[in-house]
């Protein structure tokens, strides 16, 4: 197949579009920036797309609950759209403020099926404030989403004030039972952090950092793989430089982040 084609939304607070797209195309993609107005004024380029991506940001500056606005604008004029992109064979990404649109908008976990209900949701940190800090992810070995293909753990940078994974017990059991749990916070030793923080930086039920949906193609998760693509930008960098050196191993290029851009793209390959 030819190359993918990536959109990347933008508009009214999104802030996270760049680096996004710059990630896409490292790993081989066409990726290009699309503000949410053309969109809906020329909906025929969602026909053009195999990925679609919710960047990270402020959408609407959270006035309303983060996510929330974006959503209802996505609700109340692209809803046929986005159900015909989601029925193809596509894929779809949504970080942090991205995740919180998908759960607004009811894509993830999709449960009842995608865009019909809000079957979980992003509260406010336990903390109580921002929090932006690198996590450790453990990626769960049931779940088979595209996205984390034969990755087992990555440390990722998080930076949000409502990431607090929540669902009804019932809905996490089924979420949890039918592998949708992509990405858990844990510990720099290994194993889950438990709720603890700050290995868990929001309170998230069950460490919860990234869900799918049942097809796989679709996953939302609150770290930032976009900021952690090459080496220079990992917290520590220069210690593990210099380690690597004096062991004689080669020095990676890229860093733990890029692995969610280059599975979306090989998929299509």
């Amino acid at each position: 197949m030819a190359t993918p084609s990536v959109i990347v939304l933008t508009g009214y607070g999104i802030n996270c579009e760049e680096e996004t797209c710059f990630a896409f195309s490292a790993a081989g993609a066409s990726a290009r920036i699309l503000h949410i107005n053309d969109i809906i004024e020329s909906p025929g380029a969602l026909d053009e797309a195999q990925i679609f991506v919710f960047p990270g940001g402020f959408s609407y500056g959270d006035d309303t609950g983060s996510g929330k606005a974006l959503a209802n604008r996505i609700r109340n004029n692209l809803m046929d759209e986005f159900r015909a992109f989601i029925s193809r064979d596509t894929l779809m990404l949504g970080i942090c403020n991205g995740f919180q649109v998908m759960v607004n908008l009811g894509i993830v976990p999709g449960l009842g099926g995608p865009l019909e209900e809000v079957e979980v949701s992003l509260e406010h940190n336990t903390t109580a404030r921002y929090q932006c800090r690198w996590v450790h992810c453990l990626v769960e070995k049931s779940s088979q989403s595209v996205f984390t293909r034969g990755v087992e753990r990555m440390f990722l940078p998080v930076a949000h004030g409502e990431g607090n994974f929540y669902a009804p017990e019932a809905t996490l059991a089924k979420l949890e039972g039918e592998g949708l749990v992509v990405m858990r916070y844990g510990r720099p030793g290994g194993g889950r952090a438990g709720g603890e923080f700050p290995h868990n930086p929001n309170g998230s039920m069950a460490d919860v950092a990234a869900i799918r949906d049942r097809s796989g193609r679709i996953m939302g998760m609150m770290p930032h793989p976009e900021r952690c693509v090459r080496l220079v930008q990992t917290e520590g960098w220069t210690l593990a430089k210099e380690q690597a050196r004096r062991a004689g191993l080669d020095i990676p290029e890229e860093a733990d982040g890029m692995a969610i851009f280059r599975n979306a793209v090989s998929y299509f390959l």
